[in-house]
Parts: structure tokens; sequence; C-alpha cells
């Protein structure tokens, strides 16, 4: 299973002589945090290649950037590597609140030949590595802007109050 790791700045150049421009850097490190994503992403959906779990992640990504919205959103955006941010961030926000199975047959809708069960699968596969790139923290305010039964597309159980 990849694990995603955090970003680190490289101080030099790989063969450690000459610096390294902050901004080649920063595009560096970010690239690298992308492929880190899109390599769990793949892992936790046993995509048979990059390229169809990289496809995912920025159907899925796309898909939630235009339901979360506010601080939430940004804070999302910020802690995303950069192409995940762009991605999110460029969705014009939904004017309906989906249901999680709604959200759910948007994205099928959004993948040719999918259905909503493959769907599923492919927005867990995606929303449940985001805990460990953005934090607990931000997924539990990011969930409740959604109505109830996202949680569980995230990995985490939802527990509904007792009657």
């Amino acid at each position: 299973m990849t694990t995603l790791t955090p970003q680190r700045p490289a101080t030099a150049s790989p063969d450690g002589l000459i610096p390294v421009p902050d901004r080649d850097r920063r595009t560096r490190r970010d690239d690298d945090a992308w492929r880190e994503l899109v390599d769990a992403v793949r892992d936790s959906g046993q995509y048979p290649t990059r390229a169809e779990a990289e496809g995912v992640t920025r159907v899925v990504l796309s898909a939630l950037g235009g339901h979360v919205v506010g601080e939430e959103r940004v804070d999302l955006a910020r802690a995303l590597p950069g192409e995940a941010a762009r991605v999110v961030a460029s969705q014009i926000p939904a004017t309906r609140t989906l249901t999680a199975a709604e959200f759910v047959d948007s994205v099928a809708a959004r993948i040719e030949g999918a259905t909503p069960a493959t769907a599923r699968w492919d927005v867990s596969s995606v929303l449940s590595v985001l805990p460990a790139l953005v934090g607990d923290a931000l997924v539990t305010r990011v969930l409740a802007q959604l109505p109830p039964g996202y949680a569980l597309l995230f990995g985490r159980a939802e527990l509904a109050p007792a009657a």
C-alpha cells in the first residue's frame, strides 16, 4: 500500500552540488505529492494502471469541488497537492446539495461505462485516502457541510443518533 509522505523541501540538486531554485523545488515537490496521491488511489482502488487511477482521481475531486464551499474548500485546496487543488478549486459551486447516493450517481455519469456500484468504488478509493493527506480535522469539517452518508465514502463510520 502506498503511504502519503509529508512534503519536504529539497535543498540541492539530485547530485547535491547545485542549489535548486525555490520555484523548481516547489514544482517538483508538488509533482511528487500529486504522484503519491494518485499512487495511493491506485493502491486503494486496485486500479491496473496509474492512468486509470489518475482519471478517477480527477473526476472524483472535480465532483467534490463543486460541493465543498467556503473556508473548507479553501483549506482543502491548500492541503492538497497543486494539481488536485486546481481540480477542486476550478469547480463552480453546485446549486443543489446532493445526497451521497446522488453524488455517486453524478460521478458515474462522468466516467464512461461506470455503474453506480463501480462509481461508489471509485469515489471511496479517492475520498478514503484524503484523511491521511489533508488530516482528519479538515475531513470532519468537510463532512459537516455535506448531507449524511458521505462519511462512509471517506472510509469513516457514520453513526446515527438513537431514536
